[in-house]
């Protein structure tokens, strides 16, 4: 816009054309919240030198000049760019600014401070700018924040820089607010900053990294110090043993201090702090019992930290109203009357009594906890109170004190008992300790020295306790979740500040008034629940009392040690300072190189300063890539590349010299090109390249050898016509232009022939980088249509050829006397073609592999008409698996078979989909795409080959699938199956009809369609693929079928290929199985993995299933034995019988088939007993990778119908404190009667006295003896076991029972912390918890040794 218009955001029309240009400046104030979205718009002549556009903005946005920076802002994180030279003469055109176009840049503070904003009165260049502490507002958006605290008459205008106000911000970790309202307010308490300062780390004795109270003095040091907006508080949580988990944690600043303070005591143990904490925030007070017959009292004497207020009493909806009211509820005694009558010791009876609590002494800093935070006994949740609670800024407390109890002779004689409660001090729980304490009854006869010494004036005290509020920690939301910032007044200006994480900011008293909470208007009964969530939670006042209010201690008052810490992160300071303004003037781009000796594609990032030449930037560029013992540097040259296109676009001739920060066009974040580090071999000549050109890959095809070359690269220009680049490429290959046919892969399998000698290369669709085929052979090929040409088929099989690396079984039988005689055979010994590896008759009758390629070309189409003439089901052209494969389990035994027997069994294994046996290979998964022809091209293209492959590791432990599906389909429970509609089936024989079939759609046979490319030579691996593992490296096109592909690996494996499994490999070893025969390897790309593993493969309608043992009074209850395989329409009893045999072998179990049962696992929950004539997929839903357990009977299978129903009992002993082993109770219905009468059967206990409960969690259910009488549901009240709370309806249900006469034992604490370090060692190593708690937050802890504690009986 034109300067001085301040409303007109667009720029005006430029009437004159030959007017100089105009730039367009876009500039957005990242500073701080309230005008990052508001955006100032210049419309500058391009002459304008920079000063001018700093001079401009700076009037705009209100700033002094030279406290702001500018920086390009594109939208991406500015952080690590240059700022604009604000003094700099140079004109905005000569600076990188794009006339006609929108120039945005970001206004960010300068080396980390706030801008300074110009103020009209001179009281902004105040020199005590620095003795003064701002404090934060609420964020906006803070959860739970209402507009009643951050309104529309809150005014931003209030909000000064931090250069102003002289505090320091802290920033928020994650959820670290509450973290960082405590430490501004100690930071803002003269007596504790001053005592923390006096405190010298002694660094022979601790690790200053583990030292809490080292990390803070740091903290405060550079709070005074710093010039930086906000500081980090790493470092004093990473004392705390925290790591960066804890930053995530949502916690209570109440909680918070009481932990910090109780650290800090331990960390300060003999030194001159060790009482601080206790002289700046302890108090006393007293708890009594007073009889009301005979006037004794019972007492003893506790401490406090902090006062807890309630502030709104049990069972009332009224609030109290003040802080003042609060206080007097806290002391007002009850009576306990009736059957709360107390026992007095004088009276040897039951008497009415007075029960409360006596203030006896106040800290110096009163901290005051308004319990906010409640339980919902309705709705059974945590709530905020959001009544309103007034608290004055001077509080009188000596109408709390009581000066009487003082007095009392007792009192006189008496003192503290010594009982302490961790420096709180809630009425209900000091209420219970009383009650439930012999000992406090009578009057403990104590030390004269102890408290006396304090309430010996109680008139002085009285008239001194006067309290002014220095610090209010506000919360904002809701007990769910929210946000903690600090007001805290200074005691320098009597200012109050709000500190919100890294804001800092100027606030009034009527600000502080709008945290008492409630809202503006007045709501009824309903108050709190249309209140702000916007409230004080904790006040901390200070005594006004000048002989001990202390003032922040001077620079020249610090102690040495903390001059020397000042000095240090100065310095310090500076460093990160100077280190800062190196990375802004640092470019930093992604470097690309080609490893001359490796030919690898390397990769890193090149950070070089803009003032570095050319020159020094290769020598980086050079060692950064490691080419020092490989080429000389000489050899080696930057080149300004596009790696997306892989075009290099233009080099650097001439400008060795010129600084980078110029060739790469200054300093940005990001760059849209990249960078290659180019080399040469010593006799070469760099080529130049210039903009403009295009970069040609060309590739030399050899038809004879079918062979297509390494790329050769061409510059061309795309005005070039289809001749010039002819005459082009036959110079840089040598081959003749006249017969040279160039073809253009446009895109992937997108081939076109250039044959128009007069069209461009623009026409032809040339593009940046671009890849030609080049033949110039005087063969008659290039007669044929290109598509039907040898040309066009090499081209098609290079453009689908892939490289894969195949792990072979650690021992293939055979596999390596076949592939020596295969290879002798062949002559060779490192390459070997699948296609003669296939012809196994004598040396001297073996053919060429063109000779053999077109014989079996021949045969193939022999072979599809006498299968089209003998019918559509093939059968006459089918043979038996035994037939297919014997010839290749056996070639060294068929040299002397006839001619004939050779062809014909080239035929056969030539044939990569014969119907008979690949349809019954294996399906084990879901065949989506049934109607898919896989004999064409296109389709096998598009298809996915691990669309539902199975997810397993190494180990073959079982991984859950990534969508979340359970894989077992087994039916949730056998009651209610008789209800179930058509189930749900993965692998039918129905569904796989004709997947498989001999024939495509155009009624080819398959068989010659699907011939495809396989090529197969030995690998040396890298280290670690263990000692028997042999690798291949396979060339295959990736449009073969997997049955195909698997017949090709038949002779290196050395099984049949329904004998061995596929897996693909992916990342960090995890495999996938690829099941699908019928499916293609176009998923795969080059260099990926597969393992092969010995192991039948499925046939249709089979499963592959894991069998584990059930072991249920074992520790480990699930213990795997082997893989088995089921298939559709097996009944129980035969699949085991055919574990027998296998369980004898591979586990050494000699089993019956009547003595062990199977049934369904779900994790490691035992479920459904499977009945012997239950028929998998007609009674039992069965997937892919399903698991089973196997359970070994000690008798007679008891499981004989659907009706019954297997529970697991174990009896738990309260009077030994143990759990006897698991018994299985069949019952014959679901009646609660028939359960009691099983368990009193089995234990003898009267049926009477039986109780029983239902066990928690998953198998085998296991609970802390300690907790198990108590934490159980015991004796539900129902009449059978399928209702509401039990819902027992499958087997495998866990049940407790005990006789409800006998005792629990009385344990000793000793007895008890003896059993609960045994039941937490016990309970860790099968994964259960200690004890049952709903609370889902993790405790606040502060490790003094700075790493957690290892104690495992805490949680």
């Amino acid at each position: 816009m034109v300067p001085g218009e301040e409303n007109q955001l667009v720029p005006k029309e430029i009437e004159n054309a030959a007017e100089e240009p105009r730039v367009l400046c876009i500039i957005q104030d990242i500073t701080n919240s309230k005008t990052v979205n508001e955006r100032i718009t210049l419309n500058l002549p391009a002459s304008t030198p920079l000063r001018k556009l700093f001079e401009d903005v700076a009037n705009k946005v209100g700033y002094i000049n030279g406290t702001f920076d500018l920086v390009w802002g594109n939208g991406i994180n500015t952080a690590d760019m240059a700022p604009l030279d604000h003094t700099s003469d140079k004109s905005l055109l000569d600076a990188n600014f794009e006339p006609g176009k929108k120039n945005f840049l970001h206004l960010t503070d300068k080396d980390g401070e706030q801008p300074q904003i110009m103020l009209e009165d001179s009281s902004a260049g105040d020199d005590s700018a620095h003795d003064r502490f701002i404090g934060p507002l609420p964020r906006e958006g803070s959860v739970g924040s209402t507009s009643d605290y951050v309104s529309q008459s809150y005014s931003y205008s209030s909000i000064l820089n931090k250069s102003e106000t002289g505090y320091v911000g802290l920033v928020n970790q994650a959820m670290t607010c509450y973290l960082n309202s405590l430490l501004q307010t100690l930071f803002m308490t003269p007596e504790f900053r001053n005592a923390l300062y006096k405190w010298e780390f002694e660094e022979s004795e601790e690790d200053p990294v583990t030292s809490i109270p080292y990390q803070l003095q740091r903290l405060f040091v550079l709070l005074q110090t710093s010039k930086k907006r906000a500081i980090e508080t790493t470092d004093v949580t990473r004392s705390f043993g925290w790591d960066s988990s804890e930053a995530w944690q949502q916690h209570d600043v109440q909680e918070l201090c009481r932990v910090m303070f109780d650290a800090l005591e331990q960390k300060w143990k003999q030194t001159e702090q060790a009482d601080l904490i206790n002289e700046l925030y302890q108090g006393k007070l007293k708890d009594y019992v007073r009889c009301l017959e005979c006037g004794y009292e019972g007492w003893r004497i506790d401490t406090y930290l902090d006062i807890p207020l309630v502030i709104r009493p049990y069972g009332s909806s009224q609030a109290f109203a003040s802080v003042e009211e609060a206080l007097h509820a806290f002391i007002q005694p009850e009576i306990l009357d009736g059957p709360n009558q107390y026992f007095c010791e004088r009276c040897k009876k039951k008497c009415d009594a007075r029960k409360g609590l006596r203030f006896l002494h106040f800290p110096y800093l009163l901290t005051l906890q308004l319990k906010r935070f409640d339980f919902d006994y309705t709705t059974m949740h945590r709530i905020k109170l959001n009544d309103r609670m007034t608290f004055p800024e001077e509080l009188d407390m000596s109408t709390f004190i009581d000066v009487e109890d003082e007095k009392s002779p007792q009192t006189e004689s008496c003192t503290d008992s010594g009982a302490e409660n961790e420096g709180s001090c809630h009425s209900d729980q000091m209420s219970n300790d009383f009650s439930n304490d012999d000992g406090v009854d009578e009057g403990i006869c104590l030390e004269s020295n102890s408290g006396t010494e304090k309430i010996s004036k109680p008139g002085l005290e009285k008239n001194s306790l006067i309290y002014e509020l220095f610090s209010v920690m506000v919360h904002s939301g809701s007990a769910a979740g929210g946000h903690y910032y600090a007001c805290i007044k200074s005691f320098s200006d009597d200012q109050w500040y709000s500190f919100n994480d890294q804001h800092v900011s100027r606030i009034t008293q009527e600000d502080i008034k709008k945290t008492h909470g409630g809202s503006s208007g007045s709501r009824g009964y309903y108050s709190s629940a249309f209140a702000s969530s916007t409230n004080a939670y904790m006040l901390i006042y200070r005594l006004k009392d000048p002989t001990r209010n202390a003032k922040f201690l001077e620079v020249d008052e610090y102690p040495e040690h903390i001059k020397n810490l000042v000095q240090r992160e100065r310095e310090l300071e500076e460093q990160e300072k100077r280190q800062r303004e190196i990375e802004r003037n640092t470019c930093k781009i992604k470097l690309f190189c080609l490893h001359p000796v490796k030919q690898v594609m390397m990769e890193n990032k090149l950070e070089v300063h803009k003032d570095k030449t050319l020159k020094e930037a290769v020598e980086i560029a050079y060692k950064m890539m490691d080419l020092e013992e490989v080429i000389p540097v000489d050899c080696c040259r930057l080149v300004k590349y596009d790696e997306f296109h892989d075009y290099l676009e233009r080099s650097y001739e001439g400008e060795e010299d010129t600084p980078m920060g110029l060739l790469l066009g200054g300093v940005k974040s990001t760059y849209m090109f990249d960078l290659l580090l180019e080399t040469r071999k010593p006799d070469q000549v760099f080529q130049s390249y210039k903009p403009g050109e295009v970069m040609v890959k060309v590739h030399v095809v050899d038809l004879k050898a079918e062979s297509v070359a390494a790329p050769i690269t061409v510059r061309a220009y795309l005005n070039q016509t289809i001749t010039e680049f002819k005459q082009l490429i036959s110079k840089a290959i040598h081959l003749p232009a006249e017969t040279m046919r160039i073809v253009l892969e446009r895109c992937y399998n997108d081939l076109r022939l250039l044959t128009v000698p007069s069209k461009t290369l623009k026409a032809e669709g040339f593009f940046r980088s671009n890849k030609v085929f080049v033949e110039s052979s005087e063969s008659l090929d290039y007669q044929m249509a290109f598509t039907d040409s040898h040309l066009w088929k090499l081209l098609d099989r290079h453009a689908n050829t892939i490289r894969l690396f195949v792990l072979l079984p650690e021992q293939s039988p055979g596999s390596y006397s076949k592939r020596t005689a295969y290879q002798k055979a062949g002559g060779d010994s490192g390459n070997v073609d699948d296609d003669c590896e296939r012809v196994k008759g004598p040396v001297g009758n073996l053919k060429s592999v063109e000779a053999i390629l077109e014989e079996s070309t021949e045969k193939l189409k022999s072979l599809s008409l006498q299968q089209q003439q003998d019918g559509d089901n093939g059968d006459s052209s089918k043979s038996t698996e035994t037939s297919d494969f014997e010839n290749i389990e056996s070639p060294l035994n068929e040299r002397d078979s006839s001619t004939s027997v050779d062809n014909r069994e080239l035929e056969q294994h030539l044939q990569t989909s014969d119907p008979e046996n690949f349809q019954s290979e294996e399906r084990s998964d879901s065949d989506v795409n049934n109607d898919r022809s896989t004999s064409s091209v296109d389709s096998d293209i598009l298809s996915s080959s691990h669309s539902s492959d199975t997810l397993c590791n190494a180990d073959n432990a079982q991984i859950p699938l990534a969508n979340g599906l359970d894989t077992h389909s087994i039916t949730s429970s056998r009651r209610t199956k008789s209800n179930e509609g058509k189930k749900e089936t993965w692998d039918t024989a129905e569904e796989d009809s004709g997947t498989d079939s001999e024939y495509d759609e155009s009624g080819k046979s398959r068989g010659e369609i699907q011939y495809m490319y396989f090529k197969a030579e030995p690998y040396a691996a890298d280290e670690g693929s263990g000692e028997g593992h042999k690798w291949l490296m396979v060339h295959v096109d990736k449009r073969i079928t997997l049955a195909a592909f698997k017949q090709h690996l038949e002779p290196f494996v050395g099984v049949l290929s329904s004998h061995f499994k596929v897996f693909r490999v992916y990342a960090s070893n995890q495999e996938f199985e690829s099941v699908r025969l019928n499916e293609t390897l176009s998923s795969f790309s080059d260099d990926n993995k597969i393992t092969i593993r010995l192991g039948r493969a499925l046939k249709k309608g089979e499963y592959r299933v894991k069998v584990y043992q059930l072991l249920v009074n074992e520790q480990e209850p699930c213990k795997f034995l082997l893989d088995a395989v089921f298939a559709k329409g097996m009944t129980v009893q035969q699949s085991k019988e055919e574990l027998v045999p296998q369980l004898r072998e591979q586990c050494g179990l000699e089993l019956s088939i009547d003595r062990f049962r199977l049934r369904k696992k779900t994790w490691k929950n035992p479920g459904t007993v499977f009945l012997d004539y239950h028929i998998y997929e007609e009674d039992i839903n069965i997937s892919s990778n399903w698991e089973v357990f196997l359970e070994v009977l000690d008798g007679v299978e008891k499981m004989k119908s659907m009706s019954q129903l297997a529970v697991l009992s174990r009896r738990w002993r309260p009077s030994e404190m143990k759990l006897d082993p698991f018994q299985e109770v069949v019952l014959e219905s679901s009646s609660v009667d028939e359960l009691r009468e099983k368990l009193c059967e089995i234990s003898g206990i009267p049926l009477d006295d039986i109780e029983f409960a239902k066990g928690r969690g998953t198998f085998p259910c296991d609970i802390s003896v300690l907790d198990i009488h108590q934490d159980l549901d015991w004796n539900p009240k129902v009449s059978t076991l399928n209702v509401w709370p039990l819902y027992i309806c499958d087997d495998g249900a866990v049940i407790f029972y005990r006789d409800k006469t006998e005792e629990l034992m009385e344990l000793t604490d000793e007895q008890r912390n003896e059993l609960m370090k045994k039941e937490s060692s016990r309970l860790q190593k099968t994964g259960h918890r200690v004890t049952y708690s709903p609370r889902k937050e993790k405790a606040l802890k502060i490790y003094l040794d700075g790493a957690p504690n290892k104690d495992l009986t805490q949680d």
